[in-house]
């Protein structure tokens, strides 16, 4: 008899993030002492600067907000059996929506102008990310492609919009003009105010709570309605799913919509939250680092918001190590990143193994073949 095994669900879940995420520390270690430096040290700064202070933590959950939508996103076309790439633009897309309703709108209330710009947000993400979508339901291109395709297209069509449409008349740089001082999204330290909370100023806003509602909406979606059963089942089993009377072209592009509105939630925070203008590649590559975070969060809200915020406090904290050490600059510290996402997701495989062997369980026994 064989038996084969599997790694328990806790250990899949957070022992193997762990390991993946202790390897890549331990390599990042290792550059840094190849420069020069102290490793514990350029820890110790990364760690403080992230979370030793107000200013870290509220600097590391703003960056953290781009990473929860973009992540969100990645995980529900993932469910679905789809891997898309395309974040980036989906999020470059969305925020034309969210910009151009606070272009338009300048003189309405806050809370009438909200609702419609997250209402345009996922509208205008999910309307980048229906094409491929629907291309790879209905013709089998391949999403992988397209989504990189739609992202340099998205990438090229802000471009001219800046320069050609929507900058500001009489200069140069390609951005809109400033939104309405009335239509920026209330700040963290403002709201904790009223309640005598006090904070210091960062640009972490009420997109923080929007994209926890998010994952909430996610995690209700998912796993606990209808359209989530059969978004999961086609993601497992086209076959299981056409005999259960489901139709896999038809999920696959609601699939792709949804992850696009979720995509397009960045322009929340970055436009209404920080930028308050639209300007040249404001997702700044948070529509790729989502891709980690999914992959690292095992494709679960909540998950996602513990690797979003792994990434949000790389991100403040390696802006503070390359003030602290000239030696390491930011080039250095997007190869930390880089490792981070290379140990826990493309390298996942050659830890599951050893980890499977220790710990895994038996789940089936076959009688060998005589």
């Amino acid at each position: 008899m064989s038996a084969i095994k599997q790694l328990p669900r806790w250990a899949d879940i957070f022992l193997l993030p762990l390991v993946g995420l202790a390897a890549a520390l331990l390599l990042s270690a290792g550059i840094i002492a190849l420069l020069g430096e102290s490793p514990w040290q350029a820890v110790k700064l990364m760690i403080d600067g992230a979370l030793g202070s107000q200013e870290g933590i509220g600097y590391s959950l703003f960056y953290a907000t781009n990473f929860i939508f973009t992540g969100l996103a990645v995980a529900v076309a993932f469910h679905a059996g789809l891997f898309n790439i395309g974040g980036e633009g989906q999020a470059y897309i969305g925020g034309l929506g969210t910009g151009l309703v606070c272009l338009w709108f300048s003189h309405w209330p806050f809370w009438v102008v909200l609702p419609l710009a997250v209402l345009a947000s996922a509208g205008f993400g999910a309307a980048w990310a229906f094409l491929p979508g629907l291309l790879q339901a209905k013709r089998g291109s391949h999403i992988v492609i397209t989504t990189i395709m739609f992202n340099f297209i998205a990438s090229a069509l802000m471009t001219y919009l800046l320069v050609n449409v929507l900058v500001k008349p009489g200069q140069q740089s390609p951005e809109t003009r400033e939104f309405a001082q009335g239509l920026w999204m209330p700040f963290a330290h403002e709201m904790l105010g009223r309640f005598g909370i006090n904070f210091t100023a960062t640009p972490l806003n009420l997109a923080f709570v929007l994209a926890l509602g998010a994952a909430i909406f996610v995690w209700i979606f998912i796993w606990h309605t209808r359209w989530g059963y059969a978004l999961r089942v086609v993601g497992q089993s086209p076959a299981a799913a056409v005999y259960a009377g489901m139709s896999p072209s038809r999920i696959t592009v609601m699939a792709m919509l949804l992850s696009g509105a979720l995509a397009g939630g960045l322009g929340l925070n970055e436009l209404m939250g920080s930028q308050h203008r639209i300007l040249i590649d404001f997702p700044g590559g948070a529509g790729f680092v989502g891709i980690a975070v999914a992959l690292m969060g095992r494709n679960h809200p909540f998950g996602i918001l513990l690797a979003a915020g792994l990434f949000g406090a790389l991100y403040q904290g390696g802006s503070q190590l390359t003030f602290d050490m000239p030696r390491i600059n930011r080039d250095m510290v997007v190869v930390i990143q880089g490792l981070v996402i290379l140990s826990c997701g493309a390298l996942e495989n050659m830890f599951r193994v050893p980890l499977t062997a220790l710990l895994g369980r038996p789940v089936r026994a076959e009688k060998e073949k005589l």
